[in-house]
């Protein structure tokens, strides 16, 4: 088994914010093959990309 999935344990996954809203989002496995190009945390923030951007706080 030699996913990029196995060298995250799940008590210690990354997080990053999301780049719109600020959100902390943590690492899920579909995401596993391009963790570093994700950017958004949701459909949602990603077609409102273009909007300011207002961390939630």
């Amino acid at each position: 088994m030699s996913c990029a999935a196995t060298k995250f344990k799940k008590g210690f996954l990354p997080e990053k914010p999301c780049e719109r809203c600020g959100r902390p989002m943590q690492w899920r496995h579909k995401w596993a093959r391009h963790w570093d190009q994700v950017k958004y945390c949701s459909e949602r923030c990603r077609r409102q990309r273009s909007e300011v951007n207002t961390p939630r706080g």
